[in-house]
């Protein structure tokens, strides 16, 4: 249900890793997005951007609500997909691939194990 090769946060983002080990893809897992129903409208950071942890990078909106898109990671955006802004549905349909959000370089020191695998992912929503 979620991909092994992302790691996962508690406000419901996935980051995957890129070939290179300091780049990363980061998106809206498919729990987030069946919660939030049909997207329409997502605003994404700039290029060059520094993200934090937890600090809000961009909102998806949904039919239903207005939702942050909260930094898993410390870095630098180095790209954004600029197809959602034609395109947000993109997130309800292909949120692992087509839906990607941005693309961050990761900052000095940056570990990944620090975040949720699959498996806990999964058992965190289930709990709810």
């Amino acid at each position: 249900m979620f991909p092994e090769d992302c790691r996962y946060t508690a406000e419901h983002e996935w980051v995957r890793p890129g070939a290179d080990g300091r780049t990363v893809r980061i998106g809206i897992t498919d729990y987030a997005q069946e919660a939030l129903g049909d997207i329409v409208y997502v605003s994404l950071p700039q290029s060059g951007a520094v993200v934090t942890p937890g600090q809000s990078m961009g909102e998806v909106e949904s039919t239903k609500s207005v939702s942050d898109i909260y930094a898993p990671v410390a870095g630098t955006v180095t790209a954004c997909n600029d197809r959602l802004d034609t395109e947000p549905d993109l997130l309800n349909r292909d949120p692992y691939g087509e839906g990607w959000i941005v693309e961050v370089t990761l900052a000095e020191g940056v570990d990944l194990a620090s975040l949720l695998d699959s498996a806990a992912y999964q058992a965190l929503v289930e709990s709810h």
